[in-house]
C-alpha cells in the first residue's frame, strides 16, 4: 500500500481528499476547521484510494478508513502511527485527537489515553508533557480551594471583581488563562495582565491553562452530523475534562463564572457547566459589575480602543491594564482595524 502526503490547497486534491470524506460519513469541511489543516495524507492500494489522516498544530484530525479496510483495524493502527511520525519529524511529540466516543479504543490500542468523553464526542492525548505532568508542575493547596477561567482579552475590573469575590470565599483560588492566541492581546500579554492586576491578592494564583483550558469554540466538530448541537458538544467536553483532570487532582471544589446577560454562546455554556460540574465541583454565577451602569466587557474595551474612546477605557480597566494600553495604543488599534478588514 502506497501512502503519499497531498496538498489540499490545490483544488483537484482538495475533491479528491474531500470526496473520499464524504462517502466515509464525514461531511464537515468549514474553514475554520480545513484551514488549520498543515498536512494531509492519502494510502492507495493498486489506485484504489484506502484511507487518510491531517495533523493540524498538535491534533490528528479526518482520520478515515474504506470500510473495504476497516476489519480488524490494522489499517487504521497503521495511518494513526504513521501521523505520529510525521509529527514527531515536526517536533510535535504531544497530540491530541478529537472523535467519536466509538472510536475511543480504537485510538487507545495506539497509545493515547482518554481524557474526556461525552455522548458526542471524546478527547484523547498521546505523548509528553500529559495532563499528568500539567498537573504535577501546578502549585498545590490545601483547603477550600476555587476556580476561574478567564480570557482576559484584556483583564478589565469586571474580571478583577470576580477574583475579588472568589478570593473572599476560598482559602485559594486559581485563576486559569486560557493559551489559544486567538486574541488582540498575546497570550504573555494577557497572563502577565492577569498577574499584575491581582498581585494584592494573596490567596490567588495565577497559571497557564496550557493545553487543557481551551476555547472550547476551537474544539474541533468536523465529525459531527450538521443538525447536532456543535455548541453543547464543545462545552459538555470542556466541562468534564476540568471536572475530571483538573479540579479533580487539584481540591477544586467551586468554579465561579461571570454572568452572561449579552452573549448567548456564553450562557448557553453556562449552562452546561451548571449541568455537569456539580456536585462535585459548585458553580457560582456573579453579576457583572458595571460602570455608570454600563456592564464592564472585554468586547467593549475593545471597540473603546478602536474608537479611542478613552473615557470608557479609563472606566473599564485597572490602572496595570491601563497602562499597557496607553504604551501600546497604536499596535493595538492597527491591529483591530486589520481584523475588522479581514
Amino acid at each position: 500500500m502506497e501512502v503519499n502526503e497531498i496538498n489540499i490547497a490545490i483544488p483537484h486534491y482538495r475533491r479528491k481528499w474531500q470526496s473520499f470524506m464524504e462517502i466515509n460519513g464525514i461531511t464537515e469541511f468549514s474553514p475554520n476547521e480545513v484551514d488549520t489543516i498543515e498536512k494531509t495524507f492519502l494510502w492507495d492500494e493498486d489506485g484504489d484510494r484506502a484511507a487518510t489522516g491531517s495533523i493540524a498544530g498538535n491534533v490528528i484530525k479526518y482520520v478515515a478508513v474504506c470500510s473495504k479496510y476497516k476489519e480488524g483495524g490494522a489499517l487504521f493502527n497503521k495511518v494513526v502511527s504513521y501521523l505520529m511520525q510525521q509529527a514527531a519529524q515536526m517536533g510535535r511529540f504531544h497530540l491530541f485527537v478529537f472523535t467519536k466516543p466509538k472510536y475511543v479504543q480504537s485510538f487507545e490500542y495506539v497509545g493515547f489515553k482518554k481524557l474526556a468523553v461525552s455522548e458526542t464526542g471524546a478527547i484523547l492525548e498521546t505523548g509528553v508533557p500529559g495532563v499528568t505532568e500539567y498537573i504535577e508542575k501546578l502549585p498545590h493547596f490545601e483547603g477550600k480551594n476555587g476556580a476561574i477561567v478567564m480570557n482576559a482579552n484584556p483583564f478589565t475590573l469586571g474580571h478583577r471583581r470576580l477574583v475579588e469575590v472568589a478570593s473572599a470565599k476560598n482559602d485559594h483560588v486559581y485563576v486559569f488563562v486560557v493559551k489559544n492566541d486567538v486574541s488582540l492581546f498575546t497570550y504573555e500579554e494577557r497572563i502577565e495582565l492577569v498577574k499584575q492586576g491581582v498581585q494584592d491578592l494573596k490567596n490567588v494564583t495565577v497559571v497557564s491553562g496550557d493545553d487543557y483550558i481551551i476555547s472550547p469554540a476551537t474544539f474541533p466538530a468536523y465529525f459531527l452530523k450538521s443538525d447536532q448541537e456543535i455548541g453543547t458538544y464543545q462545552a459538555r467536553l470542556d466541562a468534564i475534562l476540568f471536572k475530571d483532570q483538573i479540579a479533580k487532582p487539584l481540591g477544586i471544589t467551586t468554579r465561579y463564572l461571570g454572568k452572561e446577560p449579552y452573549s448567548k454562546t456564553t450562557d448557553s455554556y453556562n449552562h452546561e457547566l451548571l449541568g455537569i460540574l456539580p456536585p462535585e465541583v459548585n458553580v457560582e454565577i456573579i453579576d457583572r459589575k458595571t460602570a455608570d451602569d454600563k456592564i464592564i466587557s472585554a468586547t467593549k474595551v475593545r471597540q473603546a480602543i478602536l474608537d479611542d474612546d478613552q473615557a470608557l477605557l479609563h472606566e473599564f480597566l485597572p490602572e496595570t491594564t491601563m497602562e499597557f494600553v496607553k504604551n501600546n495604543y497604536p499596535n493595538l488599534k492597527e491591529k483591530l482595524i486589520e481584523k475588522g478588514s479581514k
